[in-house]
């Protein structure tokens, strides 16, 4: 079962150092702010000065930038990210109630998701590579990915594991919930080590997803037998795992945008990282669950 890949929108605010200014320091009362944010105040944030403003007669300090309307807040990133998931959740919806699985429909259905997973796919990469966020890519995105979904789930439901998708979609609730408990309690640090950790161990789940895929594809079966049996468990309690890391990334990012005051438009490649996780966790908790009832 395909794994939509969160991996390519781990793009952070801070664009020269790639990691989303982890362990920079916040932002303190009157002073810079330690890091390679280019939204910190110092010299580094292009709005953190404004050269043709007058100087402070009664401290003698340097110009001040004006408030600015246009920065990122939580509220923008809860509703872009409500219209990214509610597209994905409508357009599985319609595929499901729209294209049947039944035997004498199920091929033509099976070729649709598949173009549909494979578009999805190449806008993803498109908005991952773009340096500023494009919504109708983002939006796109979300809408061809949920065909894929809506005929996946529709699949396992009805000849594999009836009622699993519910299942699966409290699950990843849970794990969503879990996780920014977590986080808010500072329970689970992001830092730079923490990151490097869980790209190397994402990309090496994939290339053995892969190789899996490759093997089956070519020798039949199971492949390697990640997709069934003690190991598929297994790299589906892995999946799970690196996908609740990869929402604490996409927590981190989040924090730092509005901390820094990311312009207001990077709320949508916050939106389009939380999409592709919560794709990627809702993926391995369907494969896991389908594992799991199909034990019994």
């Amino acid at each position: 079962m395909r794994s939509s890949n969160p991996v390519f929108s781990r793009r952070g605010f801070s664009r020269d150092s790639g990691y989303a200014g982890f362990n920079a320091q916040q932002p303190q009362a009157g002073g810079p702010a330690v890091g390679n944010n280019p939204y910190a105040q110092g010299t580094g944030n292009p709005y953190a000065t404004n050269p043709y403003a007058p100087a402070d007669t009664r401290t003698g300090a340097g110009p001040q930038a004006p408030a600015r309307a246009d920065v990122m807040t939580i509220d923008d990133v809860v509703s872009r990210t409500a219209m990214t998931l509610g597209t994905v959740v409508i357009t599985a919806v319609l595929s499901w109630v729209l294209l049947p699985v039944d035997e004498a429909n199920i091929g033509k259905s099976y070729g649709i998701a598949i173009g549909a997973a494979l578009v999805a796919l190449v806008l993803s990469l498109v908005q991952a590579f773009k340096r500023k966020p494009v919504p109708a890519v983002i939006l796109a995105y979300a809408a061809f990915e949920g065909v894929f979904l809506g005929v996946i789930s529709n699949v396992v439901s009805t000849y594999i594991s009836p009622g699993v998708v519910v299942q699966a979609v409290l699950g990843t609730m849970c794990v969503f919930a879990g996780v920014l408990f977590a986080y808010k309690m500072r329970w689970i640090r992001v830092t730079r080590r923490f990151y490097g950790f869980v790209m190397a161990a994402a990309m090496g789940f994939l290339l053995l997803m892969v190789a899996n895929l490759l093997f089956s594809a070519f020798g039949g079966g199971d492949g390697l037998g990640f997709r069934s049996g003690g190991l598929g468990i297994l790299f589906g309690v892995i999946g799970i795992i690196l996908g609740a890391c990869f929402l604490a990334l996409d927590f981190k990012q989040v924090e730092d945008g509005v901390t820094y005051g990311a312009p207001r438009e990077e709320s949508w490649l916050a939106a389009f990282g939380l999409t592709l996780t919560l794709v990627w966790i809702y993926l391995e908790m369907l494969r896991l669950l389908s594992i799991l009832q199909g034990n019994d």
